[in-house]
């Protein structure tokens, strides 16, 4: 058993696609073993800002011999048969076996193939991977036909310690490597995996991403609480750090005091986005005037003249924002409205100006579903687009919204109209925190609702993975909305005020408003579905109380899903469910059998068995107290009114013969077993619940 190492050696690699392209080229390498029948005990993936290194451990030194057996035509089969059977399997009549088989003698090849050597195998495997390695974005460099993501200037690719012959464009594999660009540049001669790593150290280069961002986190985190401070959680920027650097150093800088007059989320902003340093915050959660900076070498001053010049740049970008933020709050939000006209919202749909006109009818039309005032409602959705004509949000348009709640507190608005603006983009994800006030409750359904049917008017749905304006999130933003906050909200009605607001602004082909409604209404079940089965809920479940049709109400939708969920889960769901199968499934045959459809209420006194009787008056019950229980929102007494049938089933079925000689009377049964599906069907459409 051998190691196979491959390292390929280039100009910076950005950050973003290092680890992704690392785990695409020991796939395509670990495919490639695979395919050509050699085995591998572990294979691991490194990157860094410089480096893809691949390890390959345990593979054989050889392929394993094959043995195959093709079977060919019948014997005495036409020439023409026999003779293209020998072709492809390249053998003479001589050298195939005559077998007999309980179909008669047939012609056999058996071929034997001996396995090669590994490393006469792997270049054309390496090469093929690193051909096909998918990168994002890719380039060619001088005269080379080949493609990569930078200019690659040098490979390693060794095969139990000796090198493998391999070319990509210009390079040409070897065993030499290359430390750190500036403390260490020198060239490394590689023998194995394991001395390779340890050189690399050696040389100031830390070969795993993980062991970097740990440095990283762990260093800053140090730094930070030497002078009674925190660092800010930011997985993503730790990850993006740790692809910036091959030895990371973390140092501590300070932020100028008059720059902490602007909002700390600013300050964090430019110094994530432009920067890539790590916000320091004070033991109350407020931003402290110090970063976090991650040099990519130890300097002999301990990083002074580095923290120097990365405060420098700092101040200079600092300056930028302040300058921003003293210009916006010269002008209030309601004054910067008139500049929402000039902005495209979409081509079909109008101006942002127009949206909030929308926006501010509508959020007045929710502000009772969400128990909100609907003057507040409309004054916070009057102004929550109007930050994205400040310079601030120009220059940083991730804080939209959040700028506006400032702005919207320095020109004296209101908390609820103020929190509303910063929410009203909210839930923009799973994972992001669900607006709660009212206000911004009814603002965020509102910015929503207008969004999805506008498009849909417009029938530019999502088709497939491709979803363009965001649709999906914004269903699973309503969906949050609603469910979150128990809003009584019929969702047809809210689709049809949204529709009515936005018609006259749409131009081209408009789909009908209610076929706009219809199509939503599958669209927000299907994501309803999506969010439920994430949440561990039976998506069949789901299903079976969808298929009823007619519910718009998301909070009752679902206090019926729990419902049934415990329901089916218990004895009596689990043998009225069979017993339901079991009627449903003689109807089926029957009603195809008939060419019929059997439904309404039996004939009580056509009855001429005792079970039948006890089954009758137990449906009638059972459908009485559901129908009440169902009126009052009591899923669960619907659920045990139900349950209360399961006796009477059961004997009805050892009991009863439901196909009898007597076509009225059969007949008569069979209706009798439409009412079991009518009784049931008023809590749940039972032919979609699983085993």
């Amino acid at each position: 058993m051998a190691e196979l190492l491959i390292e390929l050696f280039s100009e910076e690699i950005p950050a973003r696609m290092q680890g992704r392209a690392a785990g695409d080229l020991k796939k395509q390498l670990t495919d490639g073993l695979k395919k050509s029948g050699l085995s591998w005990d572990r294979a691991d993936a490194f990157s860094t800002p410089r480096r893809l290194t691949i390890v390959i451990d345990g593979i054989p030194d050889a392929q394993p011999d094959v043995r195959e057996e093709r079977k060919g035509p019948k014997v005495g089969a036409p020439e023409k048969a026999v003779q293209g059977f020998l072709g492809s399997v390249g053998l003479t009549l001589d050298q195939v076996e005559k077998r007999e088989t309980p179909k008669g003698e047939f012609l056999f090849a058996v071929i034997e193939k001996k396995g090669q050597a590994t490393d006469q195998v792997l270049p054309e495997i390496v090469t093929s991977a690193i051909n096909a390695l998918p990168w994002p974005k890719s380039m060619r460099w001088g005269a080379n036909a080949v493609r990569w993501v930078r200019p690659l200037r040098s490979m390693v690719v060794m095969f139990d310690g000796r090198v493998m012959p391999v070319e990509f464009g210009p390079v040409t594999a070897g065993d030499v490597t290359y430390g750190h660009r500036f403390m260490a540049p020198e060239a490394i001669t590689v023998t194995s995996f394991e001395q390779y790593r340890a050189a690399l150290a050696d040389a100031f280069v830390m070969l795993d991403a993980a062991d970097r961002a740990k440095l990283i986190a762990d260093g800053t985190a140090a730094l930070a609480e030497a002078e009674g401070l925190s660092v800010q959680d930011d997985p993503g920027l730790l990850a993006e750090v740790a692809g910036l650097v091959e030895w990371p150093v973390p140092l501590v800088g300070s932020i100028d005091d008059e720059f902490m007059t602007v909002p700390g989320e600013v300050l964090t902003s430019a110094m994530r986005t432009h920067q890539k340093y790590f916000s320091l915050e004070q033991s109350d959660g407020s931003l402290a005037p110090r970063f976090a900076v991650v040099s990519n070498l130890a300097a002999t001053d301990d990083g002074a003249e580095i923290v120097h010049g990365n405060e420098k740049v700092l101040r200079a970008r600092l300056s930028d924002a302040k300058f921003f933020w003293d210009q916006d709050l010269k002008q209030t939000l309601e004054s910067r409205l008139p500049k929402l006209d000039a902005i495209v919202f979409h081509a079909r749909m109008g101006s942002v100006g127009r949206k909030v006109e929308r926006l501010a009818a509508l959020a007045a039309h929710l502000s009772s579903f969400a128990g909100a005032d609907a003057e507040l409602a409309d004054r916070a959705a009057r102004l929550a687009k109007a930050d994205l004509v400040s310079e601030m949000v120009g220059e940083f348009p991730e804080l939209q919204g959040l700028m506006g709640q400032y702005y919207a507190k320095a020109d004296g608005e209101t908390a609820d109209v103020a929190d509303a603006i910063a929410a009203h983009y909210s839930p923009a994800g799973p994972n992001d925190a669900c607006p709660t006030a009212p206000v911004s409750v009814a603002v965020a359904l509102a910015d929503k609702l207008d969004t999805l049917v506008g498009f849909f008017a417009i029938d530019e749905k999502p088709t497939g993975s491709k979803d363009p304006f965001a649709l999906r999130r914004a269903a699973l933003g309503i969906t949050r909305l609603v469910l979150e906050n128990q809003l009584r909200l019929p969702l047809a009605d809210a689709f049809g005020a949204a529709y009515d607001s936005i018609r006259p602004d749409l131009s081209g082909d408009v789909q009908s408003r209610e076929q706009t409604i219809a199509d939503l209404m599958d669209f927000m079940a299907d994501r309803l579905k999506v969010h439920l089965r994430d949440q561990g809920v039976r998506h069949d479940l789901v299903t079976a109380v969808f298929a009823l049709g007619g519910e718009d109400d998301l909070v009752r939708l679902l206090s019926r899903v729990d419902a049934l969920s415990g329901f089916v889960s218990s004895d009596d769901g689990t043998n009225l469910l069979a017993a339901y199968r079991r009627a449903a499934n003689i109807l089926r045959i029957e009603e195809k059998k008939d060419k019929a459809r059997y439904t309404g209420q039996a004939d009580r006194s056509k009855f001429a068995e005792a079970a039948e009787t006890d089954l009758g008056t137990a449906l009638t019950r059972a459908s009485d107290a559901a129908g009440a229980a169902l009126a009052d929102e009591d899923f669960q007494g619907a659920m045990t009114a139900m349950a209360g049938l399961r006796g009477a089933m059961d004997t009805f079925f050892d009991a009863v013969t439901v196909n009898a000689e007597d076509s009225e009377t059969r007949v008569n049964r069979l209706i009798l077993l439409s009412e079991i599906r009518t009784t049931l069907h008023q809590v749940a459409d039972f032919s979609h619940i699983e085993k």
